[in-house]
């Protein structure tokens, strides 16, 4: 068998280098979406995982940084070289027909929960929720203890009374707390690909900082929607969202309104029998008067005749 010489290798070497940027250059000129994405720290397994989940959306790719400089060259885009400066060591580019934040959604969707490590900043509070565990007593009393946790033993295992927050959002994990998160199988952490830029190659627009939180966005897009509906509500603006709202209004200010009139009649028809009950005794107290004084005139006209 024939060995290579040194001038072949050195000859295939740059060959397969250049099929490479052949390769970049033909995926920035015919897909819409170019991605760099962050991939420090993810695990092989997951990095595979995620790979499979993108099969047919996205095309990953993880080349020199020297590689992609040169195919965003060829494609000779002023615009795109902007993009250069976000590829990094541990990041790999996506190329898809996806819309931008569409490819980066689901990118965020396809994230793991992780494990902490000691020494790790807490990205929220961390907290452990009350209820029964798989811990038995032993160690595992001094390390729950350490960390302010109240507990009861119940059936030989540990029951925790009450939550408690072990780590405040921004603070390193201790290695106390990292090992009872691990006990009791807290994942506080989110591993996969990390939009960091995205280059539209349709609207030759970048975009920087993607971030996609849709629990996030729908919680918002809710609240400001019932803040809108209380409003049109109020200014009884009528469209097929708020018809119902306005109808139900108008029927409780209907029937408040019925209270009301009937209260006022209630309180009128008292007001004339109180009237007539007033004239009633005036007139009896009349009468009674004009009786007495007949009498006393009766009396006296009696007594001037026996007196004659």
């Amino acid at each position: 068998m024939k060995s290579k010489s040194k001038s072949n290798i050195e000859r295939e070497v740059p060959e397969r280098k250049i099929g490479m940027v052949d390769e970049l250059s033909g995926l920035i000129k015919n897909k819409r979406t170019i991605l760099i994405a962050s991939i420090k720290n993810l695990p092989a397994s997951q990095f595979q995982e995620i790979s499979k989940k993108l099969r047919g959306k996205a095309i990953i790719k993880i080349p020199k940084k020297s590689l992609i400089i040169r195919a965003i060259e060829n494609s000779k885009n002023e615009s795109l070289k902007e993009i250069e400066k976000y590829i990094e060591k541990s990041t790999a580019i996506l190329f898809s027909d996806m819309d931008s934040f569409e490819l980066a959604a689901k990118l965020t969707e396809s994230k793991s929960p992780a494990k902490a490590k000691t020494g790790q900043e807490a990205p929220e509070d961390i907290e452990v929720q009350e209820g029964p565990t798989d811990l038995v007593p032993g160690p595992a009393i001094s390390e729950l203890g350490a960390l302010g946790i109240q507990i009861q033993i119940d059936k030989g295992k540990i029951n925790i009374k009450a939550p408690k927050v072990i780590v405040r959002k921004g603070e390193k994990i201790s290695e106390n707390a990292s090992s009872l998160m691990n006990k009791l199988d807290i994942r506080p952490f989110s591993v996969g690909f990390v939009p960091l830029s995205a280059f539209d190659t349709k609207e030759n627009i970048l975009y920087l900082g993607i971030k996609i939180d849709k629990e996030g966005t729908l919680n918002s897009l809710k609240e400001s929607f019932g803040k809108a509906l209380a409003f049109a509500v109020k200014i009884c603006h009528a469209s097929k969202d708020t018809i119902h709202f306005i109808l139900g209004k108008a029927a409780m200010h209907e029937k408040a309104l019925e209270k009301l009139i009937k209260d006022d009649k209630q309180e009128s028809t008292g007001q004339k029998n109180d009237n007539k009950e007033d004239k009633l005794e005036n007139n009896e107290k009349m009468d009674k008067q004009t009786t007495e004084i007949d009498n006393q005139n009766q009396t006296q006209e009696l007594n001037s005749k026996g007196g004659n």
